[in-house]
């Protein structure tokens, strides 16, 4: 039998979650977007309610959280705010990778500390002139004695200014596209050669902290090195199986935000003698908003499934990753139409989601790479 029903435990996580993300975040969420600084208070309280790092095994200190879980929390803590639900959910980004691939030492050496206090960390993986074309990277990685050594820049980087861990790909050959990719972990960022840019300014997420990273000549021991050389593609395949279904919850909880907003709104504004939510014009969007959160919801909590369940979910993390992007952009210019005048303005909160919503549809792969890759799927099948 198909059951939809979460349980009484998936209950206790959003009741928790939704509670930390109305009473902690949404409250702050203007101050630190116009302020653009990162609400390290917030941020430590959610990591002592265990709402962080959510992909680290049990065994290392972590949660045992399901991947159905996770999605559940991320769609709270978006539902709160975009720009923090950013920098939390960097992290298991980040950390994603040593997760799935690591050895039993790296895990214990890497993962551990994050259970221990509140840290931060960074996935790098985009640079100035690659982004979609990830497999085009350009960062290199020599072997010098028992170190490598990395040259390079990064853009984008979440978490940069303030990370105390860095998962970085790069090549042995830029000529071996993907073939030649690997991944390594820096968990020293006081090393010789590493270089924190300035804070981007944003259209949104502005609260979440994003630089470009460059190194030059940085050595990192030889031990950091997740899996052998030539496995960072696979890896970041995989680990971008289970971001992305993350994402696409950030989007779910932005929608649903951006809903709940317009359907208030709805009902106390009068217009022509009645409140708008008597209009039909107005009831017609806010339904069409409504089925397009709930079928996001569900393509999210299907690709989740698919890995609690030890199978293969990269057609429906891209299903779920571009529908609940594509999808919140069009309900947040709603929420912002059902508000008028008022919407356009930022003493109303639907204007800073609007201007939210647009990252969802460009990181962790753009709207357009998610119908290429559900397209190689379809297509590759016999």
């Amino acid at each position: 039998m198909v059951s939809f029903e979460l349980s009484s435990e998936q209950k206790e996580i959003r009741e928790m979650a939704m509670k930390f993300a109305k009473n902690e975040m949404m409250p702050k969420a203007n101050e630190y977007d116009e302020s653009g600084e990162m609400p390290m208070d917030i941020l430590t309280k959610a990591w002592e309610l265990g709402l962080v790092n959510t992909c680290i095994p049990p065994e290392f200190g972590g949660t045992g959280f399901t991947t159905l879980d996770s999605m559940i929390i991320t769609e709270a803590l978006a539902y709160g705010c975009l720009g923090m639900n950013t920098t939390l959910m960097a992290n298991d980004l980040a950390l994603l990778p040593i997760a799935l691939g690591g050895n039993e030492e790296q895990k214990k050496r890497f993962l551990t500390p994050f259970t221990e206090s509140y840290k931060i960390a960074s996935f790098c993986l985009t640079e100035p002139g690659n982004g979609s074309d990830a497999a085009g990277l350009k960062t290199t990685i020599k072997e010098d004695g028992d170190h490598y050594i990395i040259n390079g820049q990064k853009m984008w980087i979440t978490n940069a200014g303030y990370a105390d861990l860095f998962v970085i790909y790069c090549t042995t050959d830029p000529e071996l596209k993907h073939k030649g990719i690997s991944c390594i972990v820096l968990d020293d960022k006081n090393v010789e050669g590493l270089e924190i840019g300035a804070k981007e300014k944003k259209m949104g997420h502005r609260s979440s902290d994003t630089r470009a990273v460059t190194f030059t000549n940085v050595r990192i021991p030889k031990e950091n090195l997740i899996g052998n050389l030539g496995d960072g593609w696979n890896l970041a395949k995989m680990t971008l199986d289970h971001s992305r279904p993350m994402v696409a919850a950030s989007a779910v909880g932005g929608a649903q935000c951006a809903l709940d907003h317009a359907v208030k709104y709805a009902k106390e504004r009068i217009q022509f003698n009645k409140p708008l939510a008597g209009h039909q014009a107005i009831q017609m969007m806010v339904a069409d908003m409504a089925m397009k959160v709930e079928a996001s919801r569900l393509l999210v909590h299907k690709a989740a499934w698919l890995l609690d369940q030890g199978k293969s979910n990269t057609e429906l993390a891209s299903y779920a990753k571009a529908f609940a992007a594509d999808k919140f952009m069009e309900v947040a210019t709603d929420a912002v139409q059902v508000f008028g005048g008022y919407g356009y303005s930022n003493e109303y909160p639907v204007e800073k989601i609007m201007r939210d919503a647009k990252l969802i549809q460009i990181y962790e792969g753009t709207s357009q790479i998610q119908r290429l890759v559900i397209a190689k799927e379809i297509f590759s099948r016999s």
